[in-house]
C-alpha cells in the first residue's frame, strides 16, 4: 500500500511546492496552478501501471485544487479581516448565488469527460492570461455599487460555476467584478478570498459526492478529491507562499502580471494540446493479452 502511495505523495509535495511559489509571487489562487500539476501527475503515474482511468483525472485534479482552496482561502480571509479589510454584507448578498452557481457547475461536469474539461480549462485560462497581459479592465468603472437584483444573480451564478469547472478560487473574476463596481482594490482583494471559501466548500462536497462509487480513481481518493494530494500540496504550500510572497515585494508588480499571464497563457496551450493531441495511455496487461492472442492464432488454425 505505501508503494503505492509514495510516487504520489512525493510527486504532490513537489506540486505543492511550486503552487505556493507560485501562488505567494503573482498573488493568485492555487487553483491555476494545481489543477495543471495534478493532471500531469495523474497522467504520469497511469502510465506506470497505477491502476486509475484517464477519464476521471481531470475530474480528480479540479475537486482535489477546490478542496485545497478551503484551507488557503480560509487562512487568506483570516488575515485579511484583522484588518478590517473584508467586506463581509458583500459575501452575505453574493453567497446565495455563486452557490446555485457551484451546483450547476458540478451538475454539468457529471456529463462531461476528460477531453471536455481540459479545453473548458484551457479556454478559461486563457482569457485570465490575456486579462493579466492586458489588463484594460482593471482600469475603468462601470457603476459607484455592487450589481443588484438579476445582474447579482446572474453574476454570482456565473462565478460560481465558471470556477467549479475550472477548480479555481474565483479571486480573479471576483477582484475584476468589484473594481470594475467601483470598489478599492485592497478591499476587492481581501474580499475575493472569501468567494474561494465559498466556491471550494460546496464544490469540495459536491466532487466528493459526485465521485463516490466511481471505478478507476487515484489512489487515496475519495470521491473525486485525493486525500493524499490534498494534504502535501496544503502542507508544502503552506511552506513556499511566503516565500514567493517575500520575493514578489522585491519585484516589479507590473513585470509580474506580464510574467503571470505568460505562465497562464504557456499554461492554456499545454492543457488545449493535450486536450486534442495526448494519445490514451496503453494498459501493459491489455497490450499483453493482445499480442499473446495474436500469436497463438496461427496455431490455433492449424489444429
Amino acid at each position: 500500500m505505501l508503494a503505492d502511495a509514495l510516487p504520489l505523495i512525493l510527486s504532490m509535495l513537489v506540486a505543492g511546492a511550486f503552487a505556493g511559489l507560485l501562488a505567494g509571487l503573482f498573488g493568485i489562487g492555487g487553483g491555476f496552478v494545481v489543477v495543471p500539476a495534478l493532471a500531469a501527475v495523474f497522467t504520469i503515474l497511469s502510465t506506470t501501471g497505477q491502476p486509475m482511468s484517464e477519464d476521471k483525472i481531470m475530474h480528480v485534479a479540479i475537486g482535489t485544487s477546490l478542496a485545497t482552496i478551503i484551507f488557503t482561502s480560509l487562512r487568506s480571509v483570516q488575515a485579511h479581516a484583522k484588518r478590517g479589510a473584508v467586506d463581509f454584507n458583500i459575501l452575505k448578498q453574493w453567497a446565495p448565488w455563486v452557490v446555485l452557481g457551484v451546483v450547476l457547475g458540478l451538475s454539468v461536469a457529471r456529463f462531461l469527460d476528460g477531453k471536455s474539461l481540459k479545453i473548458i480549462f484551457g479556454v478559461g485560462v486563457f482569457i485570465m492570461a490575456w486579462h493579466f497581459l492586458f489588463p484594460i479592465l482593471s482600469k475603468r468603472t462601470v457603476s459607484d455599487q455592487m450589481p443588484k437584483g438579476m445582474a447579482r444573480g446572474g453574476l454570482g451564478s456565473f462565478l460560481g460555476g465558471f470556477c467549479t469547472l475550472l477548480g479555481i478560487g474565483g479571486g480573479t473574476p471576483a477582484i475584476l467584478i468589484m473594481t470594475l463596481s467601483g470598489q478599492p482594490v485592497h478591499r476587492a482583494i481581501a474580499t475575493a478570498a472569501g468567494f474561494g471559501t465559498i466556491i471550494a466548500v460546496p464544490g469540495t462536497i459536491g466532487s466528493i459526492i459526485s465521485g463516490l462509487g466511481e471505478t478507476g480513481l487515484p489512489f487515496g481518493s475519495v470521491g473525486y478529491v485525493n486525500v493524499v494530494a490534498m494534504l502535501a500540496i496544503i502542507s508544502m504550500s503552506m511552506i513556499t507562499a511566503p516565500i514567493g510572497a517575500a520575493l514578489a515585494h522585491s519585484l516589479d508588480s507590473a513585470k509580474l502580471k506580464k510574467a503571470l499571464g505568460i505562465y497562464l497563457l504557456c499554461t492554456s496551450s499545454l492543457m488545449l494540446w493535450t486536450a486534442f493531441h495526448h494519445a490514451p495511455a496503453k494498459n501493459p496487461l491489455t497490450t499483453a493479452s493482445a499480442v499473446q492472442v495474436t500469436t497463438e492464432l496461427p496455431h490455433m488454425g492449424g489444429r
